[in-house]
């Protein structure tokens, strides 16, 4: 076989070993712009679906409350030094059944509990925020 011929045989297995990577390249190929647009389209509706309620108005409607803490009527004392007399009175004026004080560090758990009111304090001593749960 003559040199040329040999060149041209490599090239020719070359090829035929090229042509399977090209089927499995092409195999991952971007899905046709209908389904895609199908996909968004019943992504955007799931998104629609599981969005908060809203009245005729399109205006979202809030959950009921949990329990009956009202921290925003306490907001007042942020930036205030913590004092348990303070801790005290606002536990009355939100209507909170307990009170929980929260300093830096401090270790809490998760749980939502409605009827309590948490002050955060900083490093000072000093109500940071008010809230309930």
């Amino acid at each position: 076989m003559s040199p040329l011929s040999s060149r041209r045989l490599r090239r020719s297995f070359g090829l035929i070993a090229l042509f399977p990577a090209l089927l499995v390249l092409g195999a991952c190929s971007a899905p046709p712009m209908d389904e895609q647009e199908a996909v968004a389209t019943n992504a955007q509706k799931a998104a629609e679906a599981a969005a908060a309620p809203t009245d005729e108005a399109g205006k979202a409607l809030e959950a009921p409350p949990v329990g009956n803490c009202d921290a925003t009527q306490v907001q007042s004392l942020v930036g205030q030094p913590y004092t348990e007399q303070i801790g005290s009175q606002a536990q009355q004026d939100a209507g909170a059944t307990t009170l929980r004080v929260l300093k830096p560090n401090d270790m809490t758990t998760m749980d939502f509990v409605g009827e309590r009111l948490n002050i955060e304090v900083d490093g000072k001593n000093v109500v940071a925020s008010v809230r309930c749960g």
